[in-house]
């Protein structure tokens, strides 16, 4: 008889974008460990999204104010075999874990590998599983295709929104770049997160978008999944979403400010383009849209989709309303 599977507790707190720019270290851990319990701590909203990398067994809720460190001492059981930290480089992190008593623990805090302030946020955590004798390949970012039908297949999908506004292009420049599109002949829709349904409603208002092409509230991660790998582009800021169309291979035009491409940005493909102007460091989670970003202007952003997207139909007829109660065409 086999004995009962080591488990082991994964650090990593954050949003979606930090879950995706994650994968491959996750994905390293995983083959790493086949035969184990692999738990990730991180917030509750994020389960679906984590359950479908296929890295991970189980999900320990693990939410804090802010960008903090939660608390994890309703993890149950023995001591975990195996805590890793990749949440970041300070010792809160790390002590979270410590504080559990794993009987081994790997954290950035702890000096080993040296914390590298200019590196990828995918390099950087494989590099740290590298030096602990882990494999893990920064370029392992992709997601097997979700089985969900897409709400619209093969639509532009234009995001407007973010979590700070320093990272907030000004909605009307997003409703520039919408009605060019339409005009052009492209099958346009807007999504927005919680509490974004007055930002997606304003973009709508200015270029003309239909009510039956506004996803706002916040789609379940499913649905959202579905929309951004079936997409024939999407264009958004440096977002969740942005790091959702890199690992499904979706083409993508991301406007980055004040964080660099250089940090956050998709795999240098020709299908991910990256917006970037160049300028002193911002805060990311500043309250003032970033003046780097604010140097991106419509007709760069309308340029690169057009790079992107194939030529549309000659005729395009005008798509009809959906039956009451419903938001969007099958």
């Amino acid at each position: 008889m086999t004995g009962p599977r080591r488990r082991v507790l994964v650090l990593r707190a954050l949003g979606l974008g930090d879950l995706l720019a994650g994968v491959p270290a996750l994905r390293g851990l995983r083959r790493a460990f086949p035969g184990d319990h692999v738990v990730l701590a991180l917030p509750p909203a994020l389960r679906e999204a984590a359950l479908a990398t296929g890295t991970v067994d189980e999900i320990l809720p693990a939410e804090a104010p802010g960008r903090g460190v939660p608390a994890l001492t309703h993890w149950t059981g023995p001591p975990p075999d195996l805590a890793v930290d990749l949440h970041g480089n300070g010792p809160a992190s790390r002590d979270a874990l410590a504080a559990l008593r794993p009987r081994r623990l790997l954290a950035f805090a702890d000096g080993t590998p040296v914390w590298r302030a200019d590196e990828h946020e995918r390099q950087r955590w494989c590099r740290f599983l590298v030096a602990h004798g882990i494999p893990a390949d920064p370029d392992d970012l992709r997601l097997p295709l979700p089985g969900t039908p897409s709400p619209v297949p093969g639509g532009v999908v234009v995001h407007p929104g973010a979590e700070s506004v320093a990272r907030r292009w000004p909605a009307g420049r997003y409703a520039a770049v919408v009605a060019h599109l339409r005009a052009a002949g492209h099958h346009v829709v807007l999504t927005g997160g919680p509490g974004e349904d007055a930002l997606v409603a304003e973009v709508a208002d200015r270029a003309g978008v239909p009510p039956w092409d506004l996803l706002p509230g916040g789609l379940p991660f499913a649905r959202l999944a579905a929309l951004v790998a079936h997409a024939a582009l999407l264009i958004s800021g440096d977002t969740g979403l942005a790091h959702l169309a890199a690992a499904y291979g979706t083409p993508s035009v991301t406007l980055f400010g004040p964080v660099p491409p250089q940090l956050w940005g998709p795999p240098p493909l020709h299908r991910h383009i990256a917006l970037y102007k160049p300028g002193p460091p911002g805060d990311p989670h500043g309250d003032t849209p970033d003046p780097c970003l604010l140097r991106i202007g419509p007709d760069d952003v309308v340029l690169a989709a057009r790079s992107l997207l194939p030529a549309p139909p000659a005729t395009r007829t005008a798509p009809r309303e959906p039956a009451s109660g419903t938001r969007t065409r099958s």
